[in-house]
């Protein structure tokens, strides 16, 4: 008789279990079925539209070789490609040494979870959402469905589990992300020449390097089909997650969209939304696109993006301090603290959250620019955070001189003013935020006399008591320069009104 692994009998185990686990819950609760018509009950949770500034955290093999960005494992074998050219010029050819030998390389030696999250905390975010498992296929978190995890090889440390851990210990809301359905295609470049994809001793890392181009609309009725089999696969890994480690937010990349995967959707949402339930937790589900989730069934993210006005349900964009690569790159540019603020401020005022993401080097370290970037911003929202933290839209979204990007990947070009102005509110407070400091007075149409129902009462400057000197005429709030500002990115001035009698 022909012997079983061990490893083999718990990995079946495993998947039983978690079956078993996903068809109670969603059987269990009537709240959430695995219909759209059921999650459309879903309601997004008080944290999240009071947290308003989250991390994102790409870090991977990838930031081991550093080159250009996070698709190095893809563009390594694509013949022709910078990546690929450098890999071999660096490392040799791909037969001889794939992505698969730069896991020894990843150390992750200085990695002290602890330290990143006191960082993330002092930057003034409220959630951490680091990425459980990438295209490449390396799960970076304490699995048993494959053995191509962090646990077992590389840095042998449970990234994910220490981070959720360490966040928590310091209050800030856990989340995940996974990326594991683009897998399907992600290494199918290096099946088209000699190299170690297609090496059957690999087949279980880098299978099933489907070859298919995501972004060719145009051969959309050729693409490659996903099988059931590695659909279950997926469905499984975040099942996993999900009860290892009590993600209050799960993140999704793009590729969930296909059609074929829209059952196993609907499943995973029933199954976490009712889990939420189960931990009395309110949960977040991130989807990009609205072919992945009906509006209102799910949040919304938007990449490197914005919306053009207020929307009525609550969004997150996702954006890198990066601005070539969201995982370490040796060259790549960042954004300013002052950039960051700025947008932010935009996101909050439309009903949106910022999550940021940073790219640590592959020994876990950051660069300096990414550490002043969150240090910078951390240091505006200790004292401006009261119009930021817990706010809602107000009727407008506010005005100004400067073109507020729109749309997915569209980086704001043109730096918002001083006389760009955005709205916050709290209950009967209304905040005005300035997106750079005046040196002339602040004028603001939206709140003269004559559009305005209920007169102002006071105003005052956050985080300082200098007096405010303002008027309001029939055509503007004219409010005088301060002395001395309290922030060098953006000004925020409280404004009360009256009250009847």
């Amino acid at each position: 008789m022909k012997k079983i692994k061990a490893s083999t009998v718990n990995k079946c185990v495993l998947v039983v279990f978690l079956l078993l686990n996903l068809n109670q819950c969603i059987q269990s609760q009537e709240r959430f079925q695995a219909s759209w018509e059921s999650l459309k009950n879903y309601e997004t949770p008080g944290w999240f539209k009071d947290a308003k500034f989250g991390i994102f955290i790409h870090w991977g093999v990838y930031a081991v070789p550093g080159y250009i960005y996070e698709w190095y494992p893809r563009h390594m074998y694509r013949e022709g490609s910078p990546e690929f050219k450098h890999h071999v010029a660096t490392y040799g050819t791909q037969d001889k040494f794939g992505y698969k030998d730069f896991i020894p390389m990843f150390t992750a030696n200085k990695f002290d979870p602890d330290a990143w999250v006191k960082l993330f905390k002092k930057a003034g975010a409220k959630y951490v959402v680091p990425v459980a498992e990438h295209h490449d296929g390396f799960a970076m978190y304490n699995t048993a469905l494959s053995k191509w995890n962090a646990v077992e090889m590389g840095p042998k440390r449970d990234i994910i589990g220490e981070l959720a851990k360490a966040a928590r210990k310091e209050g800030l809301i856990f989340g995940l992300s996974s990326h594991r359905i683009e897998h399907w295609w992600f290494m199918g470049e290096g099946t088209k020449f000699k190299s170690d994809v297609n090496d059957p001793k690999y087949a279980d890392f880098y299978g099933p390097a489907k070859v298919h181009d995501p972004f060719d609309t145009a051969k959309a009725k050729t693409r490659s089909i996903m099988t059931p089999e590695f659909m279950n696969d997926w469905l499984m890994r975040c099942v996993e997650l999900t009860e290892k480690y009590h993600p209050q937010l799960f993140w999704f990349d793009w590729w969930i969209e296909q059609p074929e995967l829209t059952a196993y959707r609907k499943s995973f949402a029933s199954y976490y939304y009712n889990k939420g339930l189960e931990w009395n937790k309110g949960v977040v589900l991130n989807y990009k696109n609205d072919k992945a989730f009906p509006e209102g069934t799910a949040v919304f993210d938007m990449e490197r993006g914005k919306l053009s006005g207020i929307h009525a349900l609550p969004w997150q964009t996702d954006d890198a301090i990066g601005n070539k690569s969201w995982g370490y790159a040796a060259g790549n540019t960042f954004k300013t603290a002052q950039y960051i603020i700025t947008n932010l401020v935009d996101i909050v005022s439309k009903n949106g959250n910022l999550l940021l993401n940073i790219g640590p080097r592959s020994d876990g370290t950051f660069t300096n620019e990414e550490t002043q970037a969150l240090l910078g911003t951390g240091n505006w929202l200790a004292i401006n955070g009261e119009a930021i933290y817990g706010t809602r839209p107000w009727k407008l979204y506010g005005e100004g001189p400067t073109e507020s990007a729109s749309g997915q990947f569209v980086d704001q070009q043109k730096p918002f003013t001083a006389q760009d102005i955005r709205f916050t509110a709290k209950g009967a407070v209304l905040y005005a935020i300035t997106l750079g400091v005046p040196k002339t007075a602040t004028t603001i149409k939206l709140l003269s006399a004559n559009s305005n129902n209920v007169a102002i009462a006071r105003i005052e400057l956050m985080g300082s008591n200098e007096k405010v000197i303002w008027s309001q005429t029939a055509d503007h709030l004219i409010v005088q320069p301060a002395k001395k500002y309290p922030s060098e990115q953006a000004v925020v001035y409280k404004i009360t009104f009256k009250t009847n009698g």
